[in-house]
């Protein structure tokens, strides 16, 4: 009884910490995506029978930890058929003075990132956005857009897998904030 007793004060404790870092005011949002909203089509791949413009939104941080020394950005759809989900961005080692991405940082090459920052490879197989597609007439999926304030800047190889990718950010993270937005596709006809 007294080590459960310990166990759960210790979770209250653990969580009661992830709750105070969002109630710190470190919040994520995007001028393109409504939280709780739906994505707009122009954010979907093109590719796997989906047809959109393949670009990432704009996405913006603020009220970070103090201690912050870089950032991730991820996008993830934990509903895809696929028994563990499906990563579809991540931007590593944005530098800590960096609170916002452009529209189409994403794009393949990491061109339009800024200096520092680079994309691991998501499940695309690319080292880049890839946007929504859910399977044609699958419920709309849930996609789960997070910046992680880090500890200090990742060492993560070029050819890293998104797991890799992220098992070193959740390792290395002071918080996080996120938001979520649905997309679906009506079944083919």
């Amino acid at each position: 009884m007294k080590q459960t007793l310990k166990h759960t004060v210790l979770a209250a404790t653990l969580i009661g910490g992830a709750s105070l870092a969002q109630a710190a005011g470190f919040t994520l949002s995007s001028p393109d995506i409504k939280a709780g909203g739906t994505i707009a089509q122009r954010f979907e791949f093109n590719g796997f029978g989906c047809a959109g413009d393949n670009k990432s939104p704009a996405l913006k941080w603020s009220g970070a930890p103090k201690a912050t020394k870089a950032f991730a950005v991820t996008m993830y759809d934990p509903d895809a058929p696929t028994g563990s989900g499906w990563w579809h961005w991540m931007v590593i080692n944005l530098p800590f003075e960096v609170n916002a991405l452009a529209a189409d940082a994403g794009a393949v090459g990491g061109a339009n990132l800024p200096p520092g920052a680079s994309q691991a490879r998501i499940d695309f197989g690319v080292a880049g956005w890839g946007g929504v597609c859910p399977p044609a007439g699958d419920k709309p999926h849930r996609y789960i857009f997070t910046v992680y304030a880090l500890k200090d800047k990742l060492e993560v190889p070029a050819d890293a897998t998104a797991a890799l990718t992220g098992y070193m950010i959740h390792g290395n993270s002071l918080g996080q904030a996120s938001f979520t937005a649905r997309y679906g596709r009506p079944k083919a006809k």
